[in-house]
């Protein structure tokens, strides 16, 4: 049988994943309202644009090969066959039916089944469009690594390649299960990390957050220092910006976790609570390390530690049990605060945290897997079982191996797409420019009309 597999979908399932994959498109406004919120005033429209032009960049890519590379037949054992579906041919199809027989009561003919291309139990476009918006907030970021000082179209360029040459496979590797038909015979092959290695990853931990967090860590070493950095204060210019961001952010994220159940299930419900659980715990992990290392919980502690309990139980969501994900969270929130200052420590300027928060994170809640897997979780059900409940470093050792592979992947790569834009376009905006603001220097904008605060109706006609 030739895939994708051909039948009629299940509505519940897909009006979830409908529901879901505009879930996770919002979280990437969220994460310009955080981000932007984060930087000073003269930077925040850039520092949205960057997320806001990943949508339309990613889009597009993954519309004509990105979904191919990702989720087509497996080439050379690294990525999917970029031809297979490019341009998403074979895939748009009209409304599937069921078969219905004749009913001579009311006149009707008998209908035969219209089948349309399936992913599970959703069709095939449905599943599309999830993962594109995986893609999307993926790229978007790693723009927290390089605020406020990398030239707009120096992201452009590097938004394209990199979702070309790292997430893209990556995707493949981490979320391309192998397809099996009615009689058992495999008819489409999948990634090496979810066949082979058979690491779990249940919505992004490898493939999102350690990917973005290496990438980001890359390219700080490349950009360098902003001017001042660490002496000059460059404290968030707009607070409520990042709570709001936070909350759009935990909002999409039940899209984004107890969407990958890719059904309207018994698994969405129970990765809808731990995700919830997890990021509670987080929060409160975040804000006791500060009153303790500051004297005081902030606003944007709380905020940060929201993220970093997402982050961290974004892999394990299917696989712990209540308590699990509590830990996890409290372990996460914890880490993530303190790795953020090892920037200071070692020396390179990671604006805003992404690779305290998301490398730290993403590989916190990746290994705990291996300790914390629950017999009665989802990802249990085969019989796997964490260091805990008495399955041995087996599953550490797969999990080890998965998120490493793809830290080091991404960030090689990352160096390499870095330093070539370094040398031939030009990567980091000029001294004079990064002084004025990247919102004027790159987009002839300003976030703010200061001039016009405290003036009249009159004195606006007249500066107009």
């Amino acid at each position: 049988m030739a895939y994708p597999l051909l039948g009629v979908p299940d509505t519940g399932d897909t009006a979830w994943m409908l529901a879901s994959s505009a879930l996770v498109l919002l979280m990437t406004p969220g994460l310009a309202f955080f981000y932007g919120g984060m930087v000073r005033s003269k930077n925040v429209l850039n520092m949205i644009m960057m997320s806001i032009s990943a949508m339309g960049i990613v889009g597009v890519l993954w519309s004509l090969y990105g979904f191919s590379e990702a989720f087509g037949d497996n080439k050379l054992g690294l990525i999917g066959n970029p031809a297979q579906f490019f341009g998403l041919k074979g895939l748009i199809g009209t409304n599937a039916v069921k078969a219905s027989p004749a009913d001579p009561s009311t006149g009707a003919a008998a209908v035969d089944q219209a089948n349309i291309p399936l992913a599970g139990t959703i069709p095939m476009t449905v599943f599309v469009a999830f993962q594109l918006m995986f893609a999307i907030i993926t790229v978007a970021l790693i723009s927290g690594a390089v605020a406020d000082r990398m030239k707009f179209r120096a992201w452009v360029v590097f938004a394209i390649a990199w979702s070309t040459i790292v997430y893209f496979p990556v995707a493949h590797w981490v979320f391309d299960f192998d397809v099996k038909d009615a009689a058992g015979n495999i008819v489409h092959h999948g990634g090496w990390i979810a066949n082979k290695l058979q690491a779990i990853d249940f919505a992004g931990g490898t493939a999102v957050h350690i990917n973005a967090g290496a990438a980001g860590l890359a390219l700080c070493l490349v950009l360098g220092k902003r001017k001042g950095w660490p002496k000059t204060p460059m404290r968030p210019h707009n607070l409520p910006f990042v709570m709001l961001g936070a909350g759009l952010l935990w909002f999409g994220w039940f899209g984004f976790n107890a969407g990958s159940s890719v059904s309207s299930n018994g698994l969405a419900g129970s990765t809808f609570l731990t995700t919830t659980f997890a990021t509670c715990a987080a929060m409160i992990g975040w804000l006791v390390v500060e009153k303790f290392r500051d004297g005081k919980p902030t606003s944007l502690g709380a905020a940060s530690g929201i993220v970093a309990g997402l982050v961290a139980i974004t892999p394990s969501c299917s696989s712990v049990n209540v308590l699990g994900a509590l830990v996890i969270g409290a372990v996460a929130g914890v880490l993530c605060a303190l790795a953020v200052g090892l920037k200071f420590k070692l020396g390179f300027d990671d604006s805003l945290d992404v690779v305290g928060v998301h490398l730290v994170g993403g590989v916190v809640g990746t290994l705990l897997i291996g300790l914390f897997l629950a017999p009665e979780s989802g990802a249990g059900a085969g019989g796997a079982k964490g260091l805990f409940y008495g399955g041995g470093f087996d599953q550490l050792g797969k999990q080890a191996v998965g998120a490493f592979t793809v830290l080091a992947f991404s960030f090689v790569v990352s160096l390499i797409l870095g330093l070539i834009i370094k040398y031939t376009i030009g990567i980091r905006a000029s001294e004079e420019d990064e002084f004025k603001g990247m919102d004027e220097s790159e987009h002839a904008e300003t976030s703010y009309d200061f001039a016009a605060v405290g003036g009249t109706a009159r004195t606006a006609v007249k500066e107009a």
